[in-house]
């Protein structure tokens, strides 16, 4: 039986209940660092230090002096590579001053789009902007009141920006800069009309910033009516996975799955892991299965009430819950320090999404491991994912579990069913929630 969307919880704003601007001002000192070396004032390298950030990544090395130049930018990098940094500290820096809603960030999903307004209020720290969020699936009562009392960042996700653009709650007349994040993703999940909906409620004379991981035919279209003369800004192969990760596929029988899930969380030394799955009841299936086994574990999927999706995240995060099972409204973007393993419970249908799962991983120079279960079913698509990195995966077996054999350990046979289900993949079934 399909379960209901989950309500608005009208009493429910927030995660964060504090204001990160410090309450009495702060004197801040004279910079001489990399992050003013690239144009940026001191009250910028003053947070970015306080955040214990020393040397720019390579995209924000490349991003950051284009974005101060007030050109519009098409960017991709890897995944982990300090994205948001790059465009939020040169848009932070070319407002300025407090004064109308001037920077629109728009974002697939509502972990997304916490994320990058967390981000951005942390940058401006110590300047008088002020930074707000829409977003879906809770109450609409402090977000009217940020708007009304005036900001000058907001992020957002379409459906819920457009309530209150229709019901006048803000107006996006005076819009600089606007930011379309990860509009691949937007794409996958059926916003692009709602995106077009919201670029053109914006001035024509402004700077558009266009972050996507693929530029299909649907997203260049978009991007040359939303462009003017882009500068491209690309870090890194968009089909590799980053060489932080180390991953490998772990052929098994369906009926083995869970069995040889168990095996690897009780022989692998890990810190914390993110287990993906394909649907939303096989992820609540997982999760129910791994805490009867006695681990902590978190759940992270469209079903689940925003509440409850923070809730996940942040025992994630701080350490509550050693695992977090989680469809792929986790793949993307989402930045969470120390995860040692991912673990793909089910293949992903994209080979795009193999490569963000396994990001979740391996993230600022650190360290990761990725094991993804490998079934007769499955075959198809693990070609698909070694085709699009133009490697091949490694295969491997654990010693000492009881397989039940099948086509999967017979290399000519693996051969000849991936010839015979080599057909052409739709991407009709996109759209549908995680």
């Amino acid at each position: 039986m399909r379960r209901e969307r989950p309500q608005i919880d009208k009493d429910f704003d927030h995660p964060r209940t504090a204001d990160i601007k410090p309450a009495v001002p702060v004197n801040v000192p004279k910079m001489d660092t990399a992050f003013t070396a690239l144009g940026l004032g001191d009250p910028l390298a003053f947070a970015v230090q306080e955040m214990g950030y020393v040397t720019p990544t390579p995209i924000q090395a490349q991003a950051i002096p284009v974005v101060l130049k007030g050109g519009d930018v098409i960017g991709s990098a890897q995944t982990g590579t300090g994205k948001t940094a790059a465009f939020a500290l040169p848009i932070i820096q070319r407002l300025g001053t407090h004064g109308r809603l001037r920077c629109l960030i728009l974002e697939p999903t509502r972990e997304l789009a916490l994320q990058v307004e967390e981000a951005f209020q942390k940058f401006a720290k110590f300047t008088d902007l002020r930074v707000t969020i829409v977003y879906g699936g809770v109450g609409y009562g402090k977000q009217m009141e940020d708007l009304r009392r005036g900001v000058d960042i907001l992020a957002a996700t379409p459906g819920r920006l457009l309530d209150h653009l229709e019901q006048g709650n803000c107006t996006l007349e005076n819009v600089d800069i606007l930011v379309l994040d990860e509009v691949d993703r937007m794409l996958d999940m059926g916003f692009l009309p709602d995106v077009r909906r919201i670029v053109g409620k914006c001035p024509k004379a402004r700077q558009t910033l266009f972050f996507t991981a693929t530029l299909p035919p649907e997203l260049e279209q978009l991007a040359s009516w939303a462009l003017n003369n882009p500068v491209k800004v690309e870090i890194g192969r968009q089909r590799s996975p980053a060489e932080t990760v180390a991953h490998a596929f772990y052929p098994v029988v369906a009926t083995q799955k869970f069995d040889l899930l168990q095996l690897l969380l009780s022989q692998t030394d890990f810190k914390s892991v993110i287990i993906f799955c394909r649907t939303r009841m096989g992820a609540d299936r997982i999760a129910h299965r791994l805490q009867g086994g006695g681990h902590t574990v978190g759940v992270l999927h469209s079903d689940r009430n925003q509440r409850e999706r923070i809730e996940a995240l942040e025992g994630f995060k701080t350490g509550r819950y050693e695992v977090l099972v989680a469809t792929d409204i986790a793949a993307r973007g989402l930045d969470i320090a120390g995860v040692s393993h991912v673990i793909n419970y089910d293949v992903p249908e994209n080979a795009e999404d193999y490569v963000h799962r396994i990001g979740r991983t391996g993230r600022a120079q650190n360290t990761g491991d990725a094991f993804t279960m490998v079934t007769e079913e499955d075959v198809r698509d693990a070609r698909s994912i070694e085709r699009y990195m133009g490697v091949s995966v490694e295969r491997k077996k654990i010693d000492g579990f009881p397989y039940i054999y099948s086509a999967l350990f017979d290399d000519k046979a693996l051969a000849e069913t991936a010839a015979a289900a080599a057909k052409p993949v739709s991407r009709l079934h996109r759209g549908a929630r995680r």
